[in-house]
Formats: C-alpha cells, sequence, structure tokens
C-alpha cells in the first residue's frame, strides 16, 4: 500500500521539517514546490539545458544539506535563490577556462530602441543570454538582472574590477549583435520608422 503523502504546497513548515527528517517524500514535496522558480535562476547562469539540469541538481543537494543553518525568520524563497545563484557561480568558476574575453564581431553597434526589446518575448532573450561566453554572461546576469555591483561580481567571480566592466560592456555588444541577426525584421523597421522622422 502506497503511502500518503501528507506533506501540502501551502504547508511549507511542515515540508521543510519533513526535509531536516530526511523524509524523501517532503524533500520531492520541497523540489515540486520550487522547481520552476529555481530552474529559471539556473537557466540565467548557464549556456544549455545540461547545465541548467546540473547547477539546479548541485543546488537542491545543497538546500537539503545545509537547510539546518536556514533562519526561519527569513523568506525561503530568498535563501534559496542566493543558493542556487552560489551554486551557478561556483559551477563557473569550477569550468572557467583561462581569460576572460572573446573576439568581438567587427560590427557597428548601436543603443537598442525600447521598442524593439519590448517586442522580443523573454524566454527569447534568455536564450540568448545563454549564448554568451561564460564569462560575459555571469556577469552581465549578476550585474544587469540580479543588481551587484562591480566591486561585488569581482569578490564573487575572483576577478578585477576592471575585468567586470569590461565583460559587461562586451556582453551588452554581443546581445546587441546578436538580437539585431536574431530579429533583422524589427531593426528594419525601426530604421525606416527614425529615417521617416529624420525626413521631416
Amino acid at each position: 500500500m502506497f503511502k500518503k503523502n501528507k506533506y501540502k504546497e501551502d504547508d511549507l513548515e511542515l515540508i521543510l521539517e519533513g526535509c531536516l527528517s530526511k523524509d524523501p517524500l517532503a524533500e520531492r514535496a520541497l523540489i515540486k514546490l520550487f522547481y520552476s522558480y529555481a530552474k529559471s535562476i539556473c537557466a540565467r547562469y548557464s549556456g544549455s539545458l545540461e547545465e541548467t539540469e546540473e547547477v539546479l541538481n548541485d543546488g537542491f543537494l545543497k538546500v537539503f544539506n545545509n537547510l539546518a543553518k536556514y533562519d526561519h525568520t527569513q523568506p525561503f524563497k530568498a535563501w534559496l535563490r542566493t543558493i542556487m545563484v552560489n551554486t551557478a557561480i561556483d559551477n563557473y568558476r569550477k569550468n572557467q577556462k583561462f581569460g576572460h574575453t572573446v573576439e568581438i564581431d567587427e560590427i557597428e553597434v548601436t543603443d537598442l530602441s525600447e521598442d524593439v526589446i519590448s517586442k522580443i518575448s523573454a524566454d527569447e532573450i534568455l536564450a540568448l543570454v545563454q549564448q554568451l561566453p561564460p564569462a560575459y554572461r555571469m556577469v552581465f546576469t549578476l550585474y544587469v538582472i540580479d543588481g551587484h555591483n562591480h566591486r561585488e561580481i569581482a569578490e564573487l567571480l575572483g576577478i578585477k574590477e576592471g575585468t567586470s566592466k569590461s565583460n559587461l560592456q562586451d556582453a551588452r555588444k554581443k546581445l546587441q549583435i546578436m538580437i539585431k541577426r536574431a530579429f533583422p525584421h524589427l531593426h528594419l523597421a525601426y530604421a525606416v520608422k527614425i529615417n521617416k522622422i529624420n525626413e521631416n
């Protein structure tokens, strides 16, 4: 006879108690509850679905191994987010190669308009961010999405502040190039619109 699962999604405290007791049903309930949220965080820092899953699995393992240290007066979601981000950073540092620069295509880069950005879905933008070289992707995500400053990023990644700044600048250039290539029709429409304004 199957054991009835007593863990309901709206009772996080009970799920956490079960996880502390190493109850597999509680651990499964916690993963189910936060899987999509945690995966979306890991995906921003990863270059592929395979890497995302690897970081996600390692992250949940760290959650379970460190759950006794969780301060229950703080939001659990924020604590889990920190672990997932730190796991992604650990994964990057473990796999990083020597050197933090990649050649930028010699294409004229101009600032993207808000009109162009607004027509691209979050999933499409994420797919482009995932194509960035790892060093650029990490700095871009930490700075633009998670709001860290360059000093903090330098400490997290073990690089110089100047490297963080140049990687962010290069990441933005690469993204602009990729967006122009992936959505040329949006840029064509934008260019026509600008030309008409200039003619008046």
